[in-house]
């Protein structure tokens, strides 16, 4: 866990949290969670430790023992059946990767993941912080294999790299996902710290309904729990959160201290810190009682059956759109691919249609009722009084026992291009002009402003005075954003106000010095829309 500023809580409602989509209510009844096995639990902690053990004694980002726990954690994972993937984070220390495991069933559009770092501290092998989390959702991630219940959602798994020193890893992968993808994120859980030595249950209280699926398991074994407000912001549900995905988790407190009244509620040591050996070489094997680390294994078992474990009771199917994004001028046309699959049961008839066209808009399917397991051709035409903006729509289909949707993204708008290149480099005079050509290559209207970017080693740039005139004959002023002392060296930028312009052919850049004390040469300039 890394220190950080405390993030607002965000409120969310129950059919965002869960993903609920348009189906009748008994369509998937909830399956009961096994127990997790701590014997399990521990023999990946000792794994963990062994690791340490051996790689200068912690599995730090950027140093070896890291990597030997990404290996450790990765092999599992494939040998029980997951797909994985390891993602290299290049913002992380060391270029170490995050592991995503996703177990390759269930809704693909409707994903509960669950989350913890697998980094430590350089100081210590990190057993609790966070060995505790990573075993304990590996061995989560493996019972669920050995299960194999029938899903309702699609689960992923991911092990961060580089949360010690700000998050680097979860935010890496979240910023790295495509919004379309980001958007079948229903619900993100984290674990970062759930087996402290003097510990107390406490759990994400920023969105309610997350809250209450632990609460709920807490209550069924006679434990109160707390919000979480040490948490905040210090860990990798942070990064999803900034994102606006839904967040939760569990946690059995770090450096702060346990007062009278949460000794009281949950025994151990008051005026003493929930972990004794937070970020400390201590935090090994032995800073790690059994009582937390189990119970907070079953409570994580419990919320993923939950939310995204099921038992079908009916025939299911999910649609995909392939692509879900695209951008067309007025006028023109945009092709989707959609794809239907049966997740449960028999096949079943599926009529096609969709909503939220802009104006102007119509959709076609080719064709238009499939039976789930085929695909269908959609034709999006616009007309040319369709306006320029982005709209979703909502591609609904039909089935005989429930009902499926999936959202395409279209961008109507100018899609034009106007490029320009030029490679010569010009030296520039005393009280010289220099007449630099330039060649366009303009598609659509293009009726961008452009900037002209001028790198060279000039002195007294102030001086400099720069026109751009068009095929046309035009002439355009270039007006500096500010200028240069003398002697100064580098890049920068002119605007040029060119509107309603889409001449192609030979631009024309005029230089002329009005005073400089020395020669320069101008390396380069470029144009751009």
């Amino acid at each position: 866990m890394k220190w950080g500023k405390r993030l607002g809580a965000a409120v969310v409602g129950m059919a965002a949290v869960l993903g609920v989509v348009t189906a009748p209510a008994q369509a998937v009844t909830a399956a009961a969670a096994p127990d997790i096995s701590l014997a399990n639990v521990k023999a990946h902690l000792s794994a963990l430790q062994t690791i340490a053990n051996q790689n200068g004694g912690n599995r730090a980002s950027g140093r070896p023992g890291y990597p030997a726990s990404v290996s450790y954690v990765a092999q599992k994972l494939r040998d029980a059946g997951y797909n994985v993937t390891l993602q290299s984070c290049t913002s992380c220390a060391g270029s170490n990767q995050n592991i995503i495991a996703e177990w390759p069933q269930g809704d693909a559009s409707q994903v509960i993941m669950l989350g913890a770092h697998l980094d430590s501290v350089s100081a210590g092998p990190g057993i609790n912080d966070n060995g505790s989390g990573s075993a304990s959702i590996l061995e989560v991630a493996l019972t669920l294999a050995r299960e194999n219940p029938t899903m309702a959602k699609r689960v992923r798994f991911g092990w961060w790299a580089d949360e010690e020193s700000g998050l680097r890893g979860s935010k890496f992968y979240v910023n790295s996902l495509p919004q379309t993808e980001r958007t079948k994120i229903k619900t993100y859980l984290n674990f970062d710290m759930i087996g402290s030595d003097n510990w107390g249950y406490f759990v994400y209280d920023d969105v309610a309904s997350v809250k209450a699926v632990f609460d709920e398991y807490f209550r069924t074994i006679g434990i109160q729990t707390e919000g979480d407000t040490e948490g905040d912001g210090r860990s990798d549900h942070a990064s999803f959160k900034s994102a606006g995905i839904p967040v939760g988790g569990l946690a059995t407190g770090a450096g702060y201290t346990k007062s009278a009244a949460q000794q009281q509620k949950w025994g151990g040591t008051a005026g003493r810190a929930f972990d004794s050996c937070y970020h400390r070489a201590c935090d090994t094997l032995s800073n790690i009682p059994d009582t937390p680390l189990e119970k907070n294994s079953d409570a994580i078992a419990y919320a993923l059956w939950k939310l995204a474990v099921g038992t079908s009771t009916g025939p299911d199917f999910s649609i995909g759109l392939s692509p879900a994004s695209g951008t067309v001028q007025a006028g023109q046309s945009a092709t989707v691919t959609v794809n239907t699959t049966t997740t449960s049961g028999a096949a079943q008839a599926v009529s096609l249609s969709a909503a939220g066209l802009p104006a102007g808009a119509t959709a076609t399917f080719n064709p238009a009722s499939v039976q789930s397991g085929g695909s269908s051709t959609l034709t999006i035409a616009t007309s040319a009084s369709t306006p320029n903006g982005t709209s979703t729509i909502t591609v609904t289909g039909d089935g005989t026992s429930v009902d499926r949707t999936a959202q395409y993204t279209l961008t109507v708008g100018d899609v034009s291009v106007r490029t320009f290149t030029n490679g010569t480099d010009y030296a520039l005079n005393d009280y010289a002009t220099v007449n630099s050509p330039i060649t366009s290559s303009a598609t659509g209207t293009a009726t961008s402003p452009v900037k002209v970017s001028i790198t060279g080693t000039h002195t007294c740039s102030e001086d400099l005075r720069i026109s751009l005139k068009a095929p046309d004959g035009s002439t355009y002023s270039v007006k500096a954003t500010g200028s240069l002392p003398c002697t100064d060296l580098g890049t920068r930028t002119y605007s040029v106000p060119v509107t309603n312009e889409a001449a192609s052919g030979t631009w024309t850049l005029v230089l002329y010095d009005a005073y400089a004390q020395d020669t320069g040469t101008l390396d380069s300039w470029t144009i751009t829309v």
